[in-house]
């Protein structure tokens, strides 16, 4: 059985009007597709490779889009508990910066998707793995990629 995805009630809006435009982008390029073809007369045409390569890139994001959708579970804030959970909000303090920012943990397929109120932090991402389960109140260390390090304190949540 496939895993399920977890996403918040705006996440998975997003992801179904994303899905409904990545249709109407399938409809255009199919247009394109056909006028390609019709008048290529030399079946090396890059114009009609092209259009080819672009109606097969939507339809696999369709695919995709249509999979995490029959696999999405709604959830409601977690982090009632007095820590933080998938679609919390969270205010964090980044030590370095002496700057607050307010953040949404959430799945990492809702937060590759545009839009919303909010910046998302994918729980699978380095900060995000460090703060599901935090309080507020704490902090805690993010190792980088390139090998620097990010301090962070969780002022509150939502």
């Amino acid at each position: 059985m496939a895993k399920e995805i977890k996403l918040t009630r705006e996440g998975f809006e997003r992801l179904q009007l994303t899905l409904s435009n990545e249709k109407a982008k399938l409809e255009e390029a199919t247009r394109v597709l056909q006028e390609q073809m019709e008048t290529s007369t030399d079946a090396e045409d890059t114009g009609l490779e092209d259009a080819k390569r672009e109606k097969m890139n939507i339809e696999a994001r369709i695919d995709e889009l249509e999979d995490t959708l029959t696999r999405a579970q709604l959830i409601e804030s977690q982090g009632t508990d007095g820590r933080v959970g998938l679609g919390t909000v969270v205010v964090l303090h980044n030590e370095a910066t002496k700057k607050d920012m307010k953040v949404q943990v959430v799945s990492a397929p809702e937060a590759g998707v545009l839009g919303g109120s909010l910046p998302r932090i994918s729980d699978d991402s380095p900060v995000g793995l460090q703060l599901i389960g935090r309080k507020s109140g704490e902090s805690f260390v993010v190792n980088l990629d390139n090998g620097k390090q990010m301090k962070y304190k969780v002022i509150s949540f939502e």
